[in-house]
């Protein structure tokens, strides 16, 4: 557990009330309710202030996790015949910034994503405070027919990050919010500029995997090509092998690929 407790980056009592401080002062709060979220999170810290702002707390250990992670992702990138497009940010701060400013573009493109208030940074810790969304579910914990109804809309607002040059990075079910019956989309990660196509077929990929368990091969591929060509999901062949190694991804490739070939026969 001390192990777990290490990687995941931790933060003791001290650390977390300086940011807490922190945070009343810049908001003029006397008092301050806080509310640890019990989130699997190994690249942050997550909490709740006063039940309105959603506080994510970033360390240099979780700084550290997330280049691990990244390395990973760019040799599996690797494996599927394409250069690892994936970036690692410097510091804490670094990635509270993107971060922040991931979630005003998607928002910048009309589609739903918690307000961003701002980044910043409190000794060597990376603070990035959003809108908290209350009674939020994720996709994967809607029912099927909800489930099925939502997967057009899914693909249809990642093709409007595409059309916008924007990747998500890191699309799966929980990364997808439902709140009275809209999308909201967080946790963005960062892509190379310069592998926007690969990013794109990567996100797809990921769209058509975390679908796929929840309404089935067949109607995952029907929704995706309301917004995306035959073409499209072709490429985004290229990395299902990749996506199904992935831990937090749990899907039947061969029927999805199966259902792919078929429409592009």
């Amino acid at each position: 557990m001390e192990l777990r407790r290490l990687v995941r980056g931790r933060l003791g009592w001290e650390q977390l009330e300086r940011v807490v401080r922190t945070l009343q002062n810049r908001y003029d709060r006397e008092q301050a309710h806080i509310r640890f979220l019990d989130a699997d999170n190994w690249l942050s810290t997550p909490m709740v202030l006063d039940e309105e702002l959603f506080v994510k707390v970033i360390s240099r250990q979780n700084s550290l996790v997330h280049a691990v992670i990244t390395t990973g992702r760019n040799l599996g990138a690797f494996s599927s015949g394409t250069e690892g497009f994936f970036e690692h940010f410097g510091t804490p701060y670094d990635m509270a910034k993107h971060e922040l400013e991931a979630t005003r573009r998607i928002r910048e493109l009309g589609l739903n994503a918690p307000e961003p208030v701002e980044a910043l940074e409190v000794d060597d810790l990376g603070v990035v405070v959003l809108e908290y969304l209350p009674e939020f579910r994720p996709l994967d914990q809607l029912d099927r027919e909800a489930e099925a109804a939502l997967a057009p809309d899914l693909f249809a607002a990642l093709h409007t990050m595409h059309e916008n040059n924007l990747a998500h990075g890191d699309l799966r079910a929980e990364n997808v919010l439902i709140l009275d019956d809209e999308l909201y989309f967080i946790d963005a990660t960062r892509v190379r500029a310069d592998a926007a196509a690969d990013a794109k077929s990567y996100d797809l990929a990921c769209a058509l995997a975390a679908l796929e368990p929840l309404i089935g091969a067949r109607a995952v591929v029907e929704a995706a090509l309301t917004a995306y060509s035959v073409s499209d999901l072709v490429a985004a062949l290229e990395f299902l092998d990749f996506v199904n190694i992935r831990p937090d991804h749990d899907f039947d490739a061969a029927r999805l690929k199966g259902e792919i070939e078929k429409r592009a026969s």
